[in-house]
């Protein structure tokens, strides 16, 4: 589907549908299009709001989890999003988790998929070579357990990021803020109703860290997608689907 991209102050997102909000949060190389199987199948019930997070735009002390976190803040108060289903993926997630921990008020539930915040092994323990195509495509492929999901217009679009010396910059950045931010000793006080959807073969967050999330959260419930990666809305959109929606509808 083509998504419809909007304009208000400081922000450009995407806003579909009508109902209870959805606001979907995601990763460090990730981008909108990531959530189009959510917003094509939910914006039929509901509110699916996307900001696009300021990964390349933010100044660079700015470009570390605290800056997404006020940027997060920002967005729901300009749009007066209450009572939120936040949905996070990746970096998303770690961001996600944030919120709920400073605006515990403003939520009604949370889900997380492939979340970094206690372990992660950003692409494949090492950050991206400027320039360097097959290094970009060998990266990106590693996200899924399906390497054909890694497009020739996805890795494309990650090889054009990281020409820019500037946002390959903060990427380095942001990612080296979510190793140094672990949750572990926090996440005990969310009590929001999450679901952790998780890839059964993510190399990036393992299986281990969804157990470890899930311990660790009071009302978390951990769904696990075979042969899947670290990206399930995208790898498996229909099975990720219907765990939202049965999530959702409790």
């Amino acid at each position: 589907m083509q998504l419809n991209i909007k304009e208000s102050g400081e922000f450009k997102y995407i806003d579909e549908g009508k109902g209870e909000v959805l606001l979907l949060l995601h990763g460090l190389f990730g981008a909108l299009s990531n959530w189009e199987s959510v917003v094509e199948e939910f914006q039929k019930n509901y509110r699916v709001v996307i900001p696009m997070m300021p990964i390349y735009e933010s100044g660079l002390d700015q470009a570390n989890l605290d800056g997404l976190l006020n940027f997060v803040s920002r967005f729901t108060t300009h749009h007066s999003l209450k009572d939120l289903t936040l949905v996070g993926n990746s970096l998303g997630g770690h961001v996600a988790l944030m919120y709920a921990l400073r605006n515990p008020q403003n939520l009604k539930k949370m889900v997380l998929t492939g979340s970094s915040g206690l372990f992660e092994n950003a692409m494949g323990g090492s950050y991206p070579k400027r320039g360097n195509y097959e290094f970009v495509k060998e990266k990106v492929a590693y996200t899924f357990y399906d390497p054909k999901v890694a497009t020739e217009t996805l890795v494309n679009e990650v090889f054009e990021t990281t020409k820019s010396l500037n946002k390959c910059m903060r990427m380095i950045s942001f990612a080296k803020s979510a190793q140094r931010n672990n949750l572990g000793k926090e996440l005990h006080k969310i009590q929001t109703p999450t679901l952790l959807i998780w890839g059964l073969n993510d190399t990036i967050t393992p299986p281990l860290v969804a157990h470890e999330f899930e311990h660790y959260l009071p009302s978390a419930n951990l769904k696990f997608i075979d042969k899947c990666g670290h990206a399930p809305m995208m790898e498996h959109p229909k099975v990720f689907n219907q765990y939202l929606y049965e999530f959702l509808a409790k």
